[in-house]
């Protein structure tokens, strides 16, 4: 049997995610010992889980630029297009929200968040511009003058005949989006080179950036006031994502209620083992190289530290940790 206890952590509300640890450990209460009595095993499942909330008609304020000339579409027919004005777009790591300004009206980027409300239902086709997560979009937007606005060529698997779409780099939109009725619609000055005469473009304080959740466990008794923590390997698996990362902190207390502090290779709180969490392999021994940092203390703590990849949606699991150590 096992038990389970549920440990949460919360990324910026303006990510739209909530990152929920769950441990499950030995009912028993009690550890194993491996490595013919100098080591520990410490088994656990530890993921994360990602909740996206579903948009509603309430709106978030806005996180697009203010600066003048950094909220601004252009289309040769419509002219300025106000990513600002109404206070209400968001960028996120799935998608945009809200709706822009210009002379043809409002231009919706999301059915659950346009001017009349939420309005998606089939009828509607449930819409909305689509962010990949690393600032590829894609989808639909619609216009009640002009109708649907395309943001990607993929949308209608068109890209042989015109290779377009819009997309976010460091905040700042670029390329162009499509409708048939008014044409082109440009995202930023330098897509025809004519930023000397007009130096517009849309820019975002959303910046795809890979998700961190952390793990304390439980504190740990060695029963001898002289152990040495030698390596650890940890079981589980990267998923296939070359970007994520598993990485590991100790603390180490002659008390058993510490105090803690979790430290890495070169004992500062900013370093973990390995160096570079992208290179821990599950089932691979990881040294516990500061041996002067954990030495000489009965207690310890470990603290387990997973990276997703940057659009947030791959997530390395770690089913169990092995932990060497001396008396």
């Amino acid at each position: 049997m096992t038990s389970s206890s549920a440990f949460s952590s919360v990324v910026p509300a303006e990510a739209g995610i909530q990152i929920h640890l769950f441990q499950v450990l030995d009912s028993r209460r009690s550890l194993p010992r491996v490595f013919r009595g100098v080591g520990m095993m410490i088994g656990f499942s530890i993921f994360i889980i990602f909740f996206l909330f579903l948009p509603s008609s309430a709106f978030a304020a806005t996180n697009i630029s203010a600066t003048t000339t950094a909220h601004w579409a252009w289309n040769d027919l419509v002219g300025w297009i106000n990513f600002y004005s109404t206070g209400n777009i968001n960028v996120t790591p799935t998608q945009l929200t809200g709706y822009a300004d210009s002379s043809i009206g409002s231009v919706s980027l999301d059915c659950a968040t346009s001017p009349a409300g939420n309005i998606c239902s089939s009828q509607n086709s449930n819409y909305k511009v689509v962010n990949n997560g690393t600032g590829a979009l894609s989808g639909w937007a619609w216009n009640d003058s002009v109708g649907w606005i395309s943001f990607s060529c993929q949308n209608t698997g068109g890209c042989g005949t015109s290779n377009y779409g819009v997309s976010i780099s460091n905040g700042v939109f670029s390329g162009w989006a499509w409708n048939d009725v008014v044409g082109w619609i440009s995202f930023n000055c330098s897509n025809t080179s004519g930023c000397g005469t007009s130096n517009y473009s849309v820019v975002t304080s959303w910046i795809p950036v890979a998700t961190i959740g952390m793990l304390d466990s439980a504190t740990f008794d060695t029963s001898s006031t002289g152990a040495q923590l030698n390596s650890l390997v940890w079981q589980g698996s990267l998923n296939s994502c070359a970007t994520c990362g598993v990485a590991f902190q100790f603390a180490a207390s002659n008390s058993s209620s510490g105090p803690w502090t979790f430290t890495g290779y070169d004992g500062t709180v900013n370093t973990t083992y390995p160096q570079n969490p992208v290179n821990s392999i599950p089932n691979t021994p990881i040294p516990i190289t500061n041996y002067s940092a954990y030495s000489g203390y009965r207690y310890f703590r470990y603290r387990v530290i997973l990276t997703t990849d940057i659009a947030q949606s791959v997530s390395p699991k770690v089913t169990g940790i092995s932990i060497d150590w001396s008396p």
